[in-house]
């Protein structure tokens, strides 16, 4: 045999509400609680009597017997089809499991430096990150995603989820100045790896969880040390992804050009960050090449994974169901009986035999 003996019990028809089948005895104990139908003593008697009820009654005593039996069944198979015979259905594939994705955007003061062209229009930078970022999470079909923004202290907007439209709806709502005007790279790792790994459990899932971080500064504040929370990140197995992003500073003093504000982006430590933890460090100087930083993490972290696989229960209960119809139709419809004519001729003969 293919499949082991618990595994073919299971596939067995079965009950969902047993408990229903407690009903089978109440016409049973009706007719035993409940006292008696009276019935009206007649006011007229004649010797005829007899022979009027008979011609009143057309069906025969097999056919009146047969009657009850025929309610009885309707009865039982009513209480079958209350208890929702199930049967297990065909084995399901669930949808791809992916990645566990966390996503860290910078909020900080300087994420609101218009350096950014986005459709023709100069906008700011986080305008252009939460652009990119929503196209992103559009092809991560089948990923647990979450939100954590950070500034001055790090917040997590939405915990991990495959509602990717409710992150994506979380994202577009932030502001800048939201978490505080400073930068908080440390917390936010660590906020991050709290949660991815609260969201594992005991599930051994290596290399599935991933964060991927964007900032355009230097950790100005926070608690965690960027270096310790990256360490913390590796022990926890999660993959960290960083992205320094921010454009040229252009601003000029009397003409005379002003220091880059690249230098504003601590790229060393996002790099060192990334490398401790199995993962890469981009720099984007503008949303196009943000956009292709985010299609390139799309595909060193494919989604393709087999999900769980599923048996649907498939409801069985409109089988009895419709017997019981049946059998109540059967029991209601009229029954052939002896000729109007032949009944009148009947009774003469036993009038003139008295």
């Amino acid at each position: 045999m293919s499949a082991t003996l618990p595994e073919w019990i299971g596939q067995l028809p079965h009950l969902a509400w047993p408990w229903m089948l407690l009903a089978l005895p109440l016409p049973w104990l009706a007719r035993r609680l409940l006292p008696p139908v009276r019935q009206a003593l007649p006011a007229l008697r004649v010797p005829w009597g007899a022979r009027l009820d008979r011609l009143a009654q057309p069906g025969d005593n097999a056919t009146a017997r047969g009657m009850p039996r025929l309610a009885l069944l309707a009865w039982c198979l009513l209480c079958l089809a209350a208890a929702r015979p199930q049967q297990p259905g065909e084995l399901l594939q669930a949808p791809a499991s992916g990645r566990e994705l966390m996503l860290a955007v910078d909020l900080s003061g300087s994420m609101g430096e218009q350096d950014m062209r986005l459709g023709g229009n100069l906008v700011d930078r986080l305008t252009a990150a939460k652009a990119v970022i929503a196209d992103f999470l559009q092809r991560r079909e089948g990923d647990r995603v979450g939100l954590i923004v950070f500034g001055q202290r790090a917040y997590a907007l939405t915990p991990l989820t495959r509602d990717r439209d409710s992150v994506r709806l979380q994202l577009l709502d932030s502001v800048v100045g939201l978490a505080g005007r400073e930068t908080a790279i440390g917390d936010a790792i660590g906020l991050a790896v709290k949660r991815l790994r609260a969201a594992r459990g005991d599930r051994d899932q290596p290399g599935t969880q991933v964060l991927v971080l964007l900032t355009d500064g230097v950790n100005t504040a926070g608690q965690l040390d960027p270096m310790k929370a990256a360490a913390l990140a590796r022990e926890q197995g999660v993959r960290i992804h960083t992205i320094a992003f921010g454009g040229e500073d252009t601003r000029t003093l009397f003409g005379i050009r002003l220091p880059d504000a690249e230098a504003e982006i601590d790229e060393d430590a996002l790099r060192r960050i990334a490398e401790a933890t199995g993962g890469r460090a981009f720099r984007a100087r503008d949303a196009n090449e943000l956009a292709g930083i985010y299609a390139e993490i799309d595909r060193i972290e494919p989604v393709a994974q087999p999900g769980e696989r599923l048996r649907p229960m498939v409801e069985r209960y409109p089988w009895p169901l419709a017997a019981a119809l049946l059998v109540a139709l059967l029991a209601l419809a009229p029954r052939p009986g002896p000729a109007r004519g032949q009944r009148l001729g009947q009774s003469r003969a036993e009038g003139e035999g008295a």
